[in-house]
């Protein structure tokens, strides 16, 4: 960057804006971090919400009760728990502000990172508006799933813009490879959504009263099954093709780490399947989710440019 350049830049930063430290990439990289950590852990709260029945532990809001913002000994744990979600949600909320500010504030400005950042950001309140809506529906099945993808499309997002802060050139990458890449985002994102319909078939409704989404049980988890079989075959190509075509070692890495994930996930996805589906080992499939869906757009991110 040219000294005539560095100064407008110095210039552009006027008002708010000069409170705000000047961050590198590296710090905005932290506070990305930051937020796919907070986003997979209000996935964890959220579910333990829904599997402990504590989804109308607050009976309204945005308030817990027609009285009161906080639960009262009355609501017992089922209150203390899906207040506790509430609390994480803000967390959540403030580490999202904090990261946009930083993006906001980084030179030179990234038009890229900032849309990114910002998107992100404002999925916070719109997931709150669906969680409120979620208990003002009575824990409406249709609802409940809209408001668990909020945090994937967050946490994707984040993840994205991590990708793209970085400072070295994307390696060329011949065109199997990206298209394998976009292969898996796609199945990832079908397993989960079709993940969602499963719970929303389930047991585990977050309270005894609530409705069920109307498909079968049996039929939606073979499907959703036969979606993971299709996604485990595609990411196996992709780890060989990593290995058989000149592309990068990171990409190497993320679909190796990919494809153990997928395993793991599968696993405890038959094994919670097969066992009734013990609330704790549903839990982790929740958290492996985030996880997965973090993996696979780090994947995507790293796919490169085409080969010439």
């Amino acid at each position: 960057m040219s000294t005539e350049t560095a100064v407008r830049e110095d210039e552009g930063v006027t008002g708010f804006w000069r409170f705000v430290p000047e961050p590198s990439l590296d710090v905005v990289r932290r506070w990305g971090w930051a937020s796919v950590v907070a986003n997979i852990g209000i996935v964890v709260t959220g579910g333990l919400v829904r599997l402990t029945g504590s989804g109308l532990g607050c009976p309204t809001w945005p308030s817990c009760t027609d009285a009161s913002y906080v639960p009262h000994s009355a609501l017992g744990i089922h209150g203390a728990i899906e207040f506790g979600n509430r609390m994480l949600g803000f967390v959540v909320g403030v580490i999202a502000i904090l990261t946009w500010l930083v993006v906001m504030r980084y030179r030179p400005r990234r038009t890229d990172l900032r849309r990114l950042a910002t998107a992100a950001a404002l999925g916070i309140p719109l997931q709150a508006v669906i969680g409120g809506i979620s208990v003002l529906t009575g824990l409406n099945p249709w609802i409940v799933s809209a408001h668990f993808l909020v945090s994937p499309i967050i946490i994707t997002l984040t993840v994205s813009m991590m990708r793209r802060s970085r400072t070295s050139p994307y390696p060329h990458t011949p065109p199997v490879v990206r298209a394998l890449a976009t292969a898996c985002v796609v199945a990832v994102w079908l397993a989960v959504a079709l993940g969602t319909l499963v719970t929303g078939a389930g047991p585990h409704s977050g309270d005894p009263d609530t409705g069920r989404n109307g498909f079968d049980e049996t039929v939606i988890s073979q499907l959703h099954a036969d979606v993971v079989f299709g996604l485990l075959g595609v990411t196996i190509g992709l780890v060989i093709a990593t290995r058989v075509t000149a592309t990068s070692r990171a990409l190497r890495k993320l679909a190796a780490w990919l494809l153990a994930m997928e395993l793991l996930q599968g696993a405890v996805g038959f094994t919670q399947y097969f066992t009734g589906l013990p609330w704790g080992l549903v839990l982790i499939h929740m958290f492996f989710a985030g996880v997965l869906i973090a993996l696979v757009t780090a994947v995507y991110g790293e796919r490169g440019t085409p080969a010439t």
